[in-house]
């Protein structure tokens, strides 16, 4: 090979070199954004049973180790403490329970006096136009549960008004009705039996 090819064939490795290089950092780049943009996006899904005035941290990065995370309906999958000018104002726990068709997965907001915030279907599998109405836009079902506590619903009212207890049915959906509402008072008893950990890192545990 005389020293005209051997450039040749060297200046197309450079440029090889050169083209894969570019391609591995634009890759790299590019999966920065996206990671940055699917964190921010959980964010907000995430911190939306949050109201904005009730915390000034980054909640989602103050996880909390649950123990015992297995309730009488549901399971725990997760826990996450907000806080207001350095003191607990809320806990987030991240809730599965058992649905008419599949998983749910829910996320129930808690204030430090054991009130409900909100409480927002992050998962299901439910049949649209029935459970699946739990997710719709402008759907109020969930809204019948804020501002209750343990403390003030007894253990006979968190059913629906068809089997005695104080809550509406989601319409055609009685077994997704049913799976919420005792997710939800799960996650308020377990605050209840958890609060100074919950809030603070101390306590029970």
């Amino acid at each position: 090979m005389n020293s005209t090819s051997l450039r040749s064939v060297l200046g197309l490795l450079l440029l090889a070199c050169v083209a894969l290089g570019a391609a591995i950092g634009w890759h790299q780049l590019n999966a920065s954004r996206i990671g940055q943009a699917e964190q921010q996006l959980k964010a907000r899904t995430w911190l939306s049973v949050l109201p904005s005035e009730r915390y000034d941290n980054q909640p989602l990065q103050q996880p909390i180790l649950l123990r015992a995370p297995v309730l009488a309906h549901s399971t725990l999958l997760g826990g996450y403490r907000a806080t207001l000018q350095g003191h607990a104002s809320a806990v987030v726990l991240h809730s599965q329970t058992q649905g008419y068709a599949g998983p749910l997965q829910l996320l129930v907001a808690i204030d430090r006096n054991g009130r409900l915030l909100a409480t927002r279907i992050l998962r299901q599998q439910e049949t649209p136009g029935l459970g699946g109405k739990l997710v719709e836009p402008g759907n109020s079902w969930l809204q019948q549960f804020v501002g209750r506590a343990s403390s003030d619903t007894s253990d006979a009212a968190w059913a629906l008004k068809r089997d005695n207890g104080q809550f509406d049915q989601l319409a055609g959906a009685s077994v997704t009705s049913r799976a919420v509402i005792q997710a939800v008072q799960d996650a308020l008893r377990y605050f209840d039996a958890h609060a100074p950990y919950l809030l603070t890192g101390t306590g029970d545990e």
